[in-house]
């Protein structure tokens, strides 16, 4: 009989081994809003033999990562391999992935936690008892209303041994789970076909049988044929379904599907992975029963109440959030210090409000009657579709100048000024009240809110009322701050009392608007070019001196002195203000074809045309589209931040990739018309063009250098 203190000892041993013998997992790593590793089926691996290592995420509550396909946004995890010698990664199991719907576009991805398993060869010559060192770079995109792009570095030690594997301790189950229950190839036959403007989808036999059509849906593997936002509609048959999918913009323009159309077809019953070849007999019994639409599906652009409510509030949202912006925020803070000189006034400071109000929605109706109308007469405008035009940014350049030398001092507005709102300060009487929701209006089309995207995209894409009601909410959302304020007289009480500090306080406030005159003649320089930039400048400046001499007859006449000469000399300068701006508006100087500014002088960069993009796709080169304006302030943002580094310009290099820049500052009907092809109404809008072909990659409107260079490898076929 063994003694029981050798027993345990032996046991005690064994223990140990067991655990020098089990896979070395590394700590998780945490990238921000994923924690991430590397984690095995299997304890051990057999040499010559295939088993599977899993990428495991843990996603935060809310946020979301992206399947092979991502959809309409988004990019899928990108794992490059670092294995010893003789060792191969092959391909990934991807688990079926969630539809993830937002406005207008879907994606496909994951929420909380997915295992992402890899196939590993393990080659022959692997020596039992060896512990192979495995490693891999993650880069991976997380996304909820914005998307961050993450990356991790991950390892894990595999022992090689000629036993059994057993499953691995702390997530092998789940990985072997995960490869158990994923999309298998089809044990059925497909067809598809493209006809009268729709893809058929057909496919029968086998596990198809009977299946229940309420629920089915087809997950494409690219974006280049369906329309995925749009419903797919599901037809039962004796032994099988016919689906009908709404084409992509490109594959529409083409009229004719030509290469097999791939994906997954789920069920409640179980997902296949098929591979559809065009113009085939549809598979006997795929149809022949009623239609059914798929489950869970939000109404088409063009229709239903859900999807105006869901676009209203965007809208609303996208309204609020544009007072951050940096475009409004100059003449907000003037609101706002009105606002605090009415503080101990309850009764004006309601008025003001609701009068700011007035000014908000009566400049966004303006809008809306401007875009409903254009599209009547066959035109496609966009959010700030106004600045397109030279004389709109001289305008505003003159505007924004007046109204900063206001604030400083130079002049005082009369009564008759106080009419259209110039006295924003001193005399925040209703009418001031009134321009200022005007021009926060006006001098915020620069800037595109979070939400106002989706939201606009809807309003334009649909009638009139759905048009009107958008552009209400957005104003709605704008104007509510300032007369939530203004109703609150415990919050305006608080609000110190009117001061000297009010004065100092105005003259600061001046600065932002000199900054805001400053932005609006550079875009009208982009515009018009530099003799008509020229003119402008000489109208600002005699326009300065016009408002000096009203503010000095202004001074005299206090004084009791004779204001009159100095009030018909402003009268000469405003009149030669107006004749120079007149002269450089009616200007069209600027360069036909003039590329706008889309990145450092290191990226060549070319005008955009369809011709051109055709060309290069048709030389398979990878081809980025940058559809920008000069006034698009988040444009400039994100030129300045993802197309400015060193590795953007290497990874250019690096891919042969060319570099197309819309610029849409004035107006473009080519332009326009691609963004509508997209589903866009204005830019940012970064497409890239893959060189084999495919369909374009649409790229988030927050750009970062690492979301271009992965981009940029993607289509290259080098990522």
């Amino acid at each position: 009989m063994v003694p029981r203190g050798f027993r345990a000892l032996v046991q005690a041993v064994a223990a140990v081994l067991c655990v020098f013998a089990a896979p070395t997992f590394a700590q998780a790593v945490n990238t921000g809003h994923v924690e991430v590793e590397l984690a095995p089926l299997t304890a051990t691996v057999q040499p010559g033999a295939v088993t599977y290592v899993a990428l495991r995420e843990k996603i935060a509550p809310g946020w979301h990562t992206y399947w092979r396909n991502a959809g309409d946004a988004g990019l899928p995890p990108d794992l490059k391999w670092t294995l010893p010698a003789g060792w191969k990664a092959g391909d990934t199991v991807w688990p079926l992935p969630q539809r993830l719907r937002q406005a207008q576009l879907m994606t496909y991805g994951y929420e909380g936690q997915v295992f992402l398993p890899v196939a590993i060869t393990v080659p022959a010559s692997a020596t039992n008892g060896d512990r192979a060192a495995l490693s891999a770079h993650l880069d991976i995109l997380v996304c909820k209303d914005v998307c961050i792009p993450e990356s991790a570095d991950l390892k894990l030690a595999l022992p090689v041994s000629t036993g059994k594997p057993e499953p691995a301790p702390l997530w092998g189950a789940d990985v072997a789970r995960v490869i158990a229950q994923a999309p298998k190839p089809a044990p059925f036959t497909a067809s598809v076909n493209f006809t009268k403007g729709a893809i058929v989808l057909a496919a029968a036999g086998g596990p198809l049988k009977g299946v229940d059509a309420n629920g089915a849906y087809f997950f494409p593997n690219d974006a280049s044929s369906v329309l995925m936002p749009a419903r797919q509609a599901v037809e039962r048959g004796p032994d099988g379904l016919t689906l009908t999918l709404q084409p992509s913009p490109s594959l529409a323009k083409a009229g004719a599907l030509s290469v097999p159309l791939a994906g997954v077809l789920a069920t409640k019953s179980g997902a296949w992975e098929i591979v559809a070849k065009p113009n085939a007999a549809p598979p006997p019994g795929a149809s022949g029963l009623g239609l059914v639409l798929a489950a869970d599906e939000a109404p088409k652009t063009a229709g239903g109440i859900g999807g105006l409510f869901i676009a209203l509030g965007f809208a609303l949202l996208g309204g609020l959030v544009l007072n951050l912006m940096p475009c409004v925020f100059p003449v907000l803070s003037i609101k706002a210090a009105a606002l605090a000189s009415r503080a101990h006034a309850p009764k004006e400071a309601r008025r003001d409000g609701l009068f700011f109000l007035g000014g908000t929605l009566s400049a966004f109706l303006v809008l809306a009657i401007a875009v409903v109308a254009g599209k009547a007469a066959g035109q496609a405008l966009g959010w700030g579709f106004q600045l397109q035009s030279p004389k709109v940014t001289a305008v505003l350049t003159l505007l924004t100048l007046a109204v900063a030398l206001n604030l400083s001092g130079v002049f005082e507005a009369g009564l008759s000024l106080q009419g259209v709102g110039s006295d924003l300060q001193r005399k925040p009487g209703a009418a001031g009240a009134f321009f200022t929701g005007v021009l926060a209006v006006v001098v915020g089309a620069p800037c595109t809110a979070p939400f106002m995207a989706s939201a606009l995209g809807y309003a334009l894409t649909t009638g009139a009322v759905a048009t009107f009601a958008v552009f209400i909410a957005l104003g709605v959302g704008l104007a509510l701050p300032f007369v939530a304020l203004s109703f609150s007289p415990a919050l305006l009480r608080k609000m110190p009392k009117p001061g000297p500090w009010m004065d100092t306080l105005r003259k600061l406030l001046a600065f932002p608007m000199y900054a805001t005159a400053a932005f609006m003649a550079w875009v009208f320089a982009q515009q018009s070019g530099g003799p008509a930039m020229g003119l402008l400048m000489g109208a600002a400046v005699t326009f300065a001196l016009c408002l000096y001499l009203y503010g000095l007859h202004q001074h005299r006449q206090g004084e009791g002195g004779r204001a009159t000469a100095s009030l018909v000399a402003a009268v000469v300068s405003l009149i030669g203000a107006l004749t120079l701006a007149g002269f450089a508006a009616a200007s069209d100087s600027a360069p036909a074809g003039a590329v706008a500014e889309g990145g450092p002088a290191s990226l060549h960069a070319e005008a955009y045309s369809a011709q051109r993009l055709a060309d290069l796709r048709a030389q398979g080169r990878p081809v980025f589209v940058n559809f920008t304006a000069a006034w698009c302030v988040s444009c400039k943002v994100n030129e300045q931040v993802a197309f400015s580094s060193r590795d953007t310009a290497k990874a250019f290099a690096d891919t042969n990739a060319a570099y197309l820049v819309g610029d849409w500052t004035r107006p473009d009907p080519e332009i326009t018309k691609a963004l509508a092809a997209e589903g866009r109404t204005g830019v940012p809008l970064y497409l890239v063009y893959g060189a084999d072909g495919s369909a374009p990659k649409v790229l988030p409107q927050v750009l970062t250098p690492g979301v271009v260079v992965r981009a940029l490898k993607a289509a290259a076929g080098t990522g």
